[in-house]
């Protein structure tokens, strides 16, 4: 999971990606330090072709108030720089992976 730490960065990869997902956290949010890596790995086993980048908002806080990010953790993600799913503080990994199974399937059928 690549960090990211500019704005210009973050919307390069929003309309240079297929499919990203982007985890706004930070370093003092307990919780972000404990889903990360659960990200990670269900991602990488279920949908290899997402890119997956983090924001720490205590280091960035620019980048986070110009998403619309007031409470951590913060999941976005986004197909052909469109966000499809937004989950905010409390929520199911495993809704999540069942919610992009559909817009990823789109987006990446051959």
């Amino acid at each position: 999971m690549q960090n990211i730490e500019t704005l210009e960065a973050l919307d390069v990869l929003k309309q240079s990606e297929d499919a990203l997902l982007i985890l706004f956290g930070g370093q003092n949010c307990n919780v972000c330090h404990v889903i990360k890596p659960q990200i990670v790995e269900l991602v990488e086993a279920q949908y290899p072709k997402i890119k997956m980048v983090y924001v720490d908002c205590h280091v960035t806080t620019e980048v986070c108030s110009q998403n619309g990010v007031l409470s951590l953790p913060t999941l976005q993600v986004f197909f052909t720089g469109q966000r499809f799913i937004e989950e905010v503080r409390t929520f199911s990994l495993q809704k999540v992976m069942q919610d992009i199974a559909r817009p990823y399937s789109m987006v990446f059928s051959v």
